[in-house]
């Protein structure tokens, strides 16, 4: 197999084009390869620039997990800080969780954030949603959103190899108008879902808008979740 390691953004085209296989940390796809057979080429991402950023706003695909610090918000920091052992975080990148994971830790978090994802394919370079990328399974080269106001994140304690823990993730942003919106999006399963709605001065105003999204279908444990998180995040808020 040979391993691709572009620089530039053209080098990363032309070895798309080629059919060269997009790798992250290959912690997912190399016993696959063992057991299937390895590519002709694959193709990482992690010299190229664009796809290493760390900034408030930002964050590359290529960036390993353990690297992902204060430098961005909490609710993402955190959210990276859970994934799997720390030799796991120290090979696994943030592309590979989004795009290759069926777990995807971190989609919460960026949904939150709402996040927009810069995407990569043999004719160039573009900007679209979280679901796109994770429906299409597109080559991301990173992310970025607007800071929040405050953030939280919570992961439930979960067995090895048993189901996905519950993951509730929080964010409250300004909008254009200047008011504050909640961002919630919840883990349960294999399926993520993300709702958000204006904030108010009564925490329970806000519940009862969230329960009318399809958050309000979520079982009882899960739904307690949301609501401790939501209302502590509103009270983070309050204090702010």
């Amino acid at each position: 197999m040979l391993l691709r390691l572009p620089t530039t953004l053209s080098e990363a085209q032309r070895y798309l084009a080629e059919g060269a296989v997009p790798v992250g940390g290959a912690t997912l796809v190399w016993a696959l390869w063992q057991r299937d057979g390895f590519p002709e080429q694959a193709m990482s991402l992690r010299r190229l620039p664009q796809a290493n950023l760390i900034e408030r706003e930002a964050l590359g695909a290529a960036v390993l997990l353990h690297q992902v610090d204060d430098r961005v918000p909490e609710v993402l920091r955190r959210a990276a800080a859970t994934v799997g052992t720390g030799a796991v975080r120290r090979t696994a990148t943030v592309g590979g969780n989004i795009v290759g994971s069926t777990l995807r830790c971190l989609l919460p978090a960026a949904l939150v954030l709402d996040a927009r994802a810069t995407v990569l394919d043999p004719d160039g370079t573009y900007e679209t949603d979280l679901a796109e990328v994770v429906a299409k399974r597109h080559v991301l080269l990173g992310l970025r959103w607007r800071d929040p106001v405050v953030s939280g994140y919570h992961k439930a304690a979960g067995d090895a190899g048993g189901p996905p823990p519950l993951v509730v993730a929080t964010a409250v942003h300004t909008d254009d108008d200047g008011r504050h919106r909640l961002f919630v999006a919840v883990r349960d399963g294999y399926d993520t879902t993300g709702e958000n709605t204006l904030c108010h001065e009564d925490p329970e105003q806000v519940l009862q808008a969230l329960d009318r999204t399809t958050l309000g279908s979520l079982a009882a444990p899960a739904a307690d979740v949301v609501r401790r998180e939501v209302t502590g995040i509103l009270e983070r808020l309050a204090g702010h």
